[in-house]
C-alpha cells in the first residue's frame, strides 16, 4: 500500500482535510476532560478503521499510521498516540505480540492470556508504537467471511483445511495468525498437525454455531488426504503448462519446417498426456475417500459424524489401513514421478512410446497448423522418416537403462487393492482440446 494511495483515500472521505484552520485543530493534542475532545476521538478513530478496511488491513506497524497514513508536509497530528492508546484500551486494536499462539500447547495459551491480562495494565503509547497492531474489528468481518466461504464448499457442521489454503484465504501469513488467533480463541477452530515424511499443518473449523469438537485420528488422515488432492492438483496444473508448452512448440517447429525438431515436442506431447491421466486417476481415488466421509458427516453433528463416517467406510468396504495404504501408494507415486521429470529433463528424446502414438499425434499437429494458416506447406512425411528412426534410435539404449532404473514397466499398471475398492469417480476434463484428442 502506497502512501500516496492513503493521500487520496483520505481526501475524498475527509472533504476538508486540505483547509489549513481545521486541520491545525484536528491534529493539536488533547487536553482537559475527554467531554472536551471526545468527538475529535471519534474523527480519528473512524478514519483509521475505514483507511484499514479499505485497503484490507488486519496488521500494519502503529508508527506507520502515525507517520506515514496522516503526514502532511512532515507534520503529523499530535494526538495520535492518545488515540491508537484509547482504542487499545477499548480493545479495538491489539498488538502482535498479544496474540495466544493456537499451535501452542493449552497451559501454553493459558499462561499467555494471564500474562496479556497483567502486561496491558502496564502498556504504554511509547510501548504500543513500537509493535504491530492488529484491527480487531476487521479480524472478526474476515473470520466471519472465511467461515462464509468454507460454508459454500462444505455442507457438513466443520470442515478440514491446510494450512496453506488457510492463509490463502486470510491474504497472507500475519492476517492468517491473527483469523486463527481470534477463531481458536472463540472455540471455532482448532489447529493440526502430522509429520509423516513431511510436515502437513491444517485447521479444523465448525462452520456451525456450536464450538469446533476435539481433534481424532480420522482428522489427521483426512488432513492428509487433502493436502494430497491439492498436491496433485498443483502437478496437474504443472504438466497442462507444460503441454501447452509444448504444443505451441511443436506447431513452430512445424511451421518453420524443422519436422525433426517437431517430432520430439510430439513426444512430450504425448508423455505429458500420458502422465496427466495417471496423475487424475490418483485424485480421483483420494477424492473418492473424501467424499464417502463428507456424505456420512453431512447428516449428523459432528461428534456423531465421525462414527458414521468410519461406518460408510466400512460400507463401502473402505478401512482406515486401506486409507493409510492409498497415501503410502500415493507417496510412492509421486516419488516415481519427481524421478521420471529428472529423466525426462536430462534426456533429448523418449522411449517407451509407440511409433504409432507418435505419429498420429503428429498428424493432429500439422492438420492444427494448417487449419491455422492455410498458406503454410507442410513437408511431407517420408522425408524425415530416415531422421525419426535414428533419433528413436539414439535414444532408446539411454531411456531404457534409465526406467529399467525406477522399476518402470510397459504396458498398463495394475490397478491396486485400494483402487479396486472405490467407487469409479468422475473424469477430470483436460483443459485442453489436445489433451482429449490423445
Amino acid at each position: 500500500m502506497s502512501f500516496s494511495g492513503v493521500s487520496e483515500y483520505i481526501e475524498k472521505e475527509v472533504p476538508d482535510w486540505n483547509d489549513d484552520v481545521i486541520a491545525t485543530a484536528r491534529f493539536k493534542a488533547f487536553s482537559g476532560q475527554r467531554s472536551d475532545w471526545e468527538l475529535k476521538f471519534q474523527f480519528w478513530r473512524d478514519l483509521i478503521l475505514k483507511i484499514a478496511r479499505h485497503f484490507d488491513l488486519l496488521v500494519v506497524h502503529s508508527s506507520q499510521i502515525k507517520n506515514e497514513w496522516f503526514n502532511r508536509g512532515g507534520l503529523t497530528p499530535l494526538c495520535l498516540d492518545r488515540v491508537l492508546f484509547l482504542m487499545y484500551n477499548e480493545g479495538d486494536i491489539v498488538r502482535s505480540s498479544d496474540l495466544v499462539d493456537p499451535t501452542s500447547g493449552r497451559v501454553s495459551q493459558l499462561f499467555k492470556r494471564v500474562r496479556n491480562l497483567m502486561v496491558r495494565a502496564r502498556t504504554t503509547s511509547e510501548v504500543l508504537l513500537k509493535d504491530h497492531v492488529i484491527f480487531m474489528t476487521l479480524v472478526k468481518d474476515k473470520a466471519a467471511e472465511v467461515v462464509k466461504l468454507l460454508s459454500e464448499s462444505h455442507w457438513t457442521s466443520s470442515c478440514i483445511i491446510t494450512m496453506e489454503k488457510f492463509k490463502d484465504m486470510c491474504g497472507g501469513t500475519d492476517e492468517a495468525s491473527a483469523v486463527l488467533s481470534y477463531l481458536s480463541g472463540c472455540g471455532k477452530a482448532q489447529y493440526l498437525s502430522i509429520n509423516n515424511k513431511e510436515f502437513i499443518e491444517g485447521l479444523k473449523v465448525s462452520l456451525s454455531s456450536a464450538a469446533v469438537s476435539s481433534i481424532s485420528s480420522l482428522d489427521s488422515d483426512v488432513l492428509h488426504l487433502i493436502w494430497t488432492t491439492e498436491k496433485l492438483q498443483q502437478q496437474l496444473d504443472v504438466i497442462d503448462r507444460r503441454y501447452e508448452m509444448s504444443r505451441k512448440s511443436a506447431l513452430a517447429s512445424l511451421q518453420s519446417g524443422n519436422k525433426k525438431v517437431a517430432l520430439r515436442h510430439a513426444r512430450q506431447l504425448k508423455l505429458a498426456t500420458e502422465s496427466r491421466e495417471k496423475c487424475t486417476s490418483l485424485l480421483n481415488r483420494v477424492e473418492e475417500v473424501l467424499n464417502v466421509i463428507a456424505n456420512a458427516e453431512s447428516t449428523k453433528k459432528v461428534s456423531e459424524a465421525i462414527q458414521i463416517g468410519a461406518q460408510a467406510m466400512k460400507k463401502n468396504q473402505i478401512s482406515v489401513d486401506e486409507v493409510q495404504l492409498c497415501l503410502e501408494e500415493l507417496e510412492e507415486s509421486i516419488d516415481s514421478q519427481k524421478q521420471v521429470e529428472t529423466v525426462l529433463e536430462s534426456t533429448p528424446s523418449y522411449s517407451g512410446i509407440d511409433d504409432e502414438d507418435i505419429e498420429e499425434e503428429f498428424k493432429k499437429l500439422e492438420l492444427e497448423l494448417e487449419s491455422e494458416n492455410p498458406q503454410v506447406t507442410i513437408p511431407k512425411t517420408g522425408d524425415y522418416e530416415a531422421a525419426e528412426e535414428t533419433l528413436a534410435s539414439e535414444s532408446a539404449d539411454l531411456l531404457s537403462v534409465a526406467f529399467s532404473s525406477l522399476g518402470l514397466k510397459d504396458g498398463p499398471a495394475e490397478p491396486s487393492p485400494t483402487q479396486n475398492s472405490v467407487v469409479p469417480a468422475r473424469n477430470n476434463e483436460s483443459k485442453h482440446p489436445m489433451l482429449e484428442a490423445a
